[in-house]
């Protein structure tokens, strides 16, 4: 069960979301929110209007950095070009937000894009359009490539190993010559492949999406306890490599048979409960200075608002030592994406 964009479907239910309101948690300390998208989609709008005020309600957001999500790209041209309307469309925005017309704000600092890798050598001039295309806001790209054996589970390419495709890693090796960043999203069960991949370009930056995404639902429900072991597993080989980063977020709150109402949204206290094992696991395997919570909106509002998701990610960083919050809430995602701050 992955909380992801793919999957995103059914209108945002402001009202239920409105039921729980609580006060925020160290309202001044500074936040860089390293995963959004902005879109229209399945009926809902997320654009610069509905991401302000999320990021106006209460918590300090300095800076963000925008998630590719296959928004607004190019209707025709050649098929390798078209996501390029996406970073067109974010690099307005972006200019819309630093022009302070809208109030201070540091929204989409820094994109993340999307370039097919599986054209090899080709690849690279994609890449460096995007480049040009942004303004210097361009910092990377992510494929997804999340897939799994099992039936139940969604895929998000329909071959397995992309990351070890020869014709992929063509592409790949053109990322560290521009300084770009590789955003990768699979499913637990592929954390070897994103091992492989960053011992193989060790010059390149690798950030893992939503803690390795493990899949808690269909065939793995029944024996979540294995699912953890595997995933632990997994992230402590990945750990080895100095060029992986993690995300923190993005899990289920709640799961079928956990006794939970859904009458009233989840408070950041059921977020820290669900989500401790995984993101304090993650820290302690990583380093502070290598893991960095994420929003995952508006994919993430579906389930909690903006206020109570980093409410619950305070919550977690409690103990934390004033540097250790430093990094985590900031200063690893603007080293990392070359956020200026």
């Amino acid at each position: 069960m992955a909380q992801t964009a793919s999957r995103f479907a059914g209108a945002i239910d402001h009202d239920w979301l409105n039921k729980h309101v609580e006060p925020i948690l160290e309202p001044d300390l500074p936040i860089v929110d390293p995963h959004h998208h902005l879109w229209t989609r399945d009926g809902n709008i997320y654009l610069l209007p509905e991401l302000l005020a999320d990021l106006a309600s209460g918590h300090n957001i300095v800076a963000t950095v925008f998630e590719e999500c296959h928004s607004m790209y190019r209707p025709d041209g050649p098929a390798e070009e078209k996501s390029i309307g996406e970073t067109e469309f974010v690099t307005g925005i972006a200019a819309m937000a630093a022009s302070g017309a809208f109030g201070p704000s540091g929204a989409c600092r820094r994109m993340v894009g999307n370039v097919d890798l599986m054209t090899g050598d080709r690849a690279k001039h994609p890449l460096e359009r995007h480049v040009i295309a942004s303004g210097g806001r361009f910092a990377g790209i992510r494929q997804s490539t999340a897939w799994d054996g099992h039936d139940r589970v969604h895929k998000v390419v329909p071959t397995p190993e992309m990351l070890m495709d020869t014709t992929f890693r063509a592409g790949f090796a053109g990322l560290a010559a521009l300084g770009l960043v590789f955003d990768a999203w699979v499913y637990h069960p592929q954390l070897k492949e994103v091992a492989d991949l960053a011992s193989a370009f060790p010059n390149t930056q690798i950030v893992l999406n939503h803690v390795g995404s493990p899949i808690l639902g269909g065939p793995y429900a029944a024996d979540r306890a294995k699912v953890f072991d595997d995933w632990k597993a997994g992230m402590a080989d990945l750990a080895k490599r100095q060029n992986v980063t993690v995300k923190l977020g993005a899990l289920p709150i709640r799961l079928p048979g956990d006794g939970s109402s859904k009458d009233m949204p989840p408070s950041s206290e059921e977020l820290a409960r669900a989500w401790r094992p995984w993101l304090e696991t993650s820290i302690e395997l990583f380093g502070a200075d290598r893991c960095m919570f994420e929003s995952n909106f508006p994919v993430q509002k579906r389930w909690c608002s903006f206020p109570v998701v980093w409410n619950g990610f305070k919550r977690i960083a409690a103990n934390a030592s004033a540097d250790e919050k430093a990094a985590l809430f900031a200063g690893t995602a603007a080293r990392v994406y070359g956020v200026p701050l």
